[in-house]
């Protein structure tokens, strides 16, 4: 064993221990989307006297913090997201009605002196005769109209208010306010001037007035005299109150003035079970999947096949424990990257294996471990570019992501960063220890590499002429993306409730209820725009336009009439605006995805290659959306996610199928590149086939096993893999080819030769590793 082998298998060792113990000691951190509970984006409005930025808005969600935390919601979250929005996460709600309505209440809250009873209806609101008057007319607490005066005090002089039960004086349920210094004297002065009046006339009351609406009016107690009033400390409303409602007075008191206005621009709730069976069908995905793809590289690569697949699970532990230790939140798209991540990890051996085959084919007296080590090094570049481009999108889908779909942008990254340790370190640690044994080395067909595959032994038999006549395969893509462009304009797109706002709810009902049935119920009960659809194993998917969360209950009792006892599965609420954004991001999205892959070849590859990668990739992408509109399925931020993931891909592998051009064509800088591009497609097509089908494995177990939630996300992938490994080929190379015809740029230099080299250095490189270049 060499001293590089024996480092990498001391890190291995070290690694995995570490990551087998944050495994069994630390539990993953659960987004909403798999606990369940209820996830509200709140929006910060301007006024006419305060702009909400920054500070505002941290000032703002300390008043909601207080709110939240007087629910008695375990573990509440509450983050500011950019300049003015807020993001709350309620675990384990449900019914998020109460939650809405205490958070949302927006409006100053302010005491007012009570002039009387109201003239008007008790429903409505009407201001004074004096257009500059702030004087209203408002129902109480029991509907009845009372006409009030100008704001006295407003909610920022209250100090604290809290709720209790008072045991001794048996007054019940109590709410015991206090006031700052400044204000305190101006409630004094106002229940002072209330108690001139006799008790039980309307004007001896004091009514405290939220977002328009009188929260509490109590009567100045008998016992405080004219023009006396009430001390700040010694404030005390008491009533028929419940424990909650007096909790509920003291929080809205004591939380109620708000610096700035918000508006819920998002609202969504998972059920538990839909989270419960969320986690459990992807983890039957990932070991299926996972199982599929260990026995297949097995039966492929043999022995070193095997020790990949070890390699493969050590893979899982490591990404699992850095996404624990990390803290990363997983979410559902998170969950089905860190599964799709599974089958993709296996691209760096496949890449090295193959290269290590071709050693083997092209010097059969070479050492099998000089053949592996060779592997590696050739297989580096294609492994670095591949991954790189990975990243890209990942860090795209963190960036201009939004919600869950970050979540998968980390756990993709963290992936393949984990996917290359285990390929780079851990598996050439195994393979190289196993290369020294001479029963390995002796014995051809237990190795793997040190004979051909079969995928590669009928290639070489039958030399296909693939880019005789490259325009053809021009033609074909062309006529492949005018039939996806007829669907998006025949079929048009179904953009999910995220990109054109309203709401979409998700119903289990204890009894069988058919579409049309359902469809008639929620009509009948007001909601005749509604479209009902099936969903998931006899549910019913109902999406409206504006729908607030009483609506919503009332859909629901609707649908109970017919379907028995109702649980709401999923619950998604989009405001018009945020959904006008989401579209807008996720076009800039696609945009900037575009742009940086360019780029990024631009700089690693000829603009030629650039170009024609860029190519296939908006193929692959036009592609996927017409067979979602051919197909009828919606398209959503985790389509987005898929999308994206797709742009990686179809670059990953036009990565691979140029790097070894720009490798042959250095080395052969007279022969034809049509020739070499042939020769080059012929020698990738292995890799390319072998880690499409690790994927495939763990998308169709995703397919098959996800349910509706991750059924979308797996077909976009399952479309995209293939498209792209036909456009890698059949898109990019030809385009390519036609973009040199017209190009006036020299062939690349010869690989490890660079300008000014000298022939020694080249040499050397070609060198077997375990030669010395001892001569005698």
């Amino acid at each position: 064993m060499t001293r590089a082998t024996a480092v990498r298998a001391v890190l291995a060792v070290a690694v995995l221990l570490a990551s087998v113990f944050i495994t069994l000691t630390m539990s993953p951190r659960l987004g909403l989307d798999l606990q369940g509970g209820t996830r509200i984006v709140l929006q910060a409005r301007d006024t006419a006297t305060v702009e909400a930025d920054r500070e505002t808005t941290d000032r703002t969600l300390e008043v909601l913090r207080q709110r939240i935390d007087s629910l008695g919601v375990s573990e509440p979250t509450l983050t500011r997201s950019g300049e003015d929005r807020i993001i709350v996460e309620l675990p384990d709600v449900q019914d998020p009605r109460q939650a809405a309505e205490v958070i949302g209440r927006t409006a100053q809250l302010t005491f007012h002196a009570v002039e009387g009873p109201g003239t008007d209806q008790p429903e409505e609101k009407t201001p004074d005769t004096d257009p500059d008057s702030d004087r209203l007319t408002l129902p109480d607490e029991q509907g009845r109209s009372l006409a009030l005066g100008e704001p006295r005090l407003s909610g920022a002089g209250v100090e604290d208010a809290t709720a209790a039960f008072d045991s001794q004086g048996g007054a019940g349920w109590t709410v015991s306010l206090e006031f700052r210094k400044g204000a305190g004297q101006d409630w004094k002065k106002l229940t002072g001037e209330a108690a001139c009046h006799p008790a039980g006339d309307d004007r001896r009351r004091v009514a405290i007035v939220l977002d328009e609406k009188v929260i509490s009016s109590p009567q100045v107690d008998p016992s405080v005299g004219c023009r006396v009033g009430l001390p700040s400390g010694a404030t005390q409303i008491t009533g028929s109150f419940s424990a909650d409602e007096a909790r509920d007075l003291a929080l809205l008191i004591k939380g109620g003035a708000l610096p700035v206005p918000v508006e819920i621009v998002e609202q969504r709730t998972v059920g538990p079970t839909l989270g419960a069976a969320a986690i459990d069908a992807s983890a039957q995905a990932a070991l299926i999947g996972a199982a599929a793809t260990a026995l297949f590289i097995t039966v492929v690569y043999r022995l070193f096949g095997a020790l990949a697949a070890v390699a493969l699970g050590a893979y899982g532990v490591i990404s699992y424990a850095a996404l624990v230790a990390l803290g990363v939140t997983l979410t559902l798209p998170g969950l089905a990257g860190f599964v799709l991540a599974i089958g993709m990890a296996v691209d760096a051996n496949v890449l090295v294996f193959e290269r290590a085959r071709e050693e083997c084919a092209d010097r059969p007296k070479r050492s099998l471990r000089a053949a592996l080590t060779t592997g590696f090094q050739k297989a580096w570049s294609a492994v670095a570019d591949s991954n790189a481009t990975t990243l890209i999108a990942a860090g795209l889908l963190f960036f201009l992501g939004s919600g869950p779909v970050k979540g998968f942008g980390v756990t993709l990254a963290i992936g393949v960063v984990a996917s290359m340790f285990s390929a780079l370190v851990i598996a050439r640690a195994f393979t190289e220890i196993a290369a020294n044994s001479r029963f390995v080395s002796d014995y051809r067909g237990v190795n793997g590499i040190a004979r051909p595959g079969a995928v590669r032994t009928w290639l070489v038999r039958k030399d296909p002429k693939l880019f005789r006549r490259s325009a053809r395969w021009l033609v074909v893509s062309a006529a492949l993306v005018v039939v996806a462009v007829a669907g998006i304009v025949v079929r048009g797109v179904d953009l999910g409730v995220e990109f054109t706002g309203g709401r979409l709810v998700e119903y289990s009902t204890s009894r069988p209820v058919d579409v049309e049935t359902a469809r008639d119920s929620i009509a009948a009960a007001g909601f005749g725009d509604a479209e009902v659809t099936t969903a998931g194993d006899g549910d019913l998917s109902v999406r409206t336009g504006k729908l607030d969360n009483d609506g919503e209950h009332a859909l629901r009792a609707a649908l109970a009439e017919e379907g028995g006892e109702t649980t709401k599965v999923r619950d998604e609420l989009i405001g018009p605006s945020l959904g006008d954004e989401l579209r807008r991001n996720a076009l800039i999205a696609l945009g900037v995805a575009v742009a940086v892959q360019l780029a990024y070849l631009a700089v690693r590859f000829r603009w030629t290659f650039a170009v024609a990668s860029v190519v296939a990739m908006v193929h692959d992408v036009i592609l996927v959306v017409g067979a979602f509109a051919w197909l009828g399925r919606p398209v959503d931020g985790i389509f987005l996610a898929a999308l994206l993931t797709v742009i990686g891909y179809s670059v990953n592998d036009s990565v691979v199928v140029f790097d070894r051009v720009r490798e042959l064509w250095g080395a052969n800088r007279r022969t034809p590149l049509d020739t070499i591009a042939r020769r080059a497609v012929l020698q990738t097509v292995p890799r390319t086939v072998n880690t499409g089908m690790g994927a495939l494995f763990i998308l169709a177990a995703l397919a098959v096993l996800g349910g509706d939630s991750l059924a979308d996300f797996a077909l976009a992938l399952l479309i995209g893999i293939v498209v792209g490994t036909w456009s890698s080929v059949f898109t990019a190379v030809p385009g390519a080819l036609a973009l040199e015809r017209s190009a006036k740029a020299p062939p690349p230099p010869v690989p490890g030769k660079g300008k000014g080299a000298p022939r020694g250095k080249t040499r050397a490189a070609r060198r077997d590793p375990l030669d010395n270049g001892a001569r005698v």
